[in-house]
């Protein structure tokens, strides 16, 4: 089964970001109490820490449940493994590891270069996952390189009919 286009996957991975604003404003809350934070800069660190793991923990509990974020079944696009079976735990978290490099180039060059500010730092993460994307087309299946490591792939899925 062929790839979802690419501005399928985009669109969707923009969705899965306005999604998971929610999630990322629920884990700052619960960490926040948690940890009696009473300032915002303190603590960063260890915030950041547990928003990875919380969103490591959605990530690889959907995707190897059903295969699907809510985002995914909106799109209709399915996580699988390169054979088409479902995608166990070890896998999924594997995928989300590596899913980070859509992220990291950017990153790390803001930090090397010092550049700060909201339009920089949005510029700079807009190149890097625009150009993290068009790799795929390097792929004979069209897939991400993340997939590719992982031996996941993304399909295009489709609800079985309710009679």
């Amino acid at each position: 089964m062929a790839a979802p286009g690419l501005r399928r996957r985009l669109a969707c991975l923009v969705y899965e970001g306005v999604l998971l604003f929610g999630v990322v404003m629920i884990a700052g809350l619960v960490y926040g109490i948690a940890t009696r934070q009473e300032h915002a800069l303190v603590g960063t660190t260890g915030l950041q820490v547990f928003t990875f793991v919380v969103l490591g923990c959605y990530f690889v509990f959907l995707w190897s449940r059903t295969g699907q974020t809510l985002a995914m079944q909106t799109w209709r696009i399915r996580l699988v493994t390169h054979d088409g079976r479902p995608v166990g735990k070890l896998r999924a978290l594997c995928r989300y590891l590596l899913a980070w490099l859509w992220f990291l180039p950017a990153l790390v060059t803001l930090w090397w270069s010092g550049l700060k500010g909201s339009g920089v730092t949005l510029a700079a993460l807009t190149t890097g996952v625009l150009a993290y994307a068009a790799l795929a087309w390097l792929h004979p299946q069209r897939q991400f390189w993340h997939d590719a490591v992982c031996g996941t792939r993304l399909i295009h899925w489709k609800p079985a009919r309710r009679n």
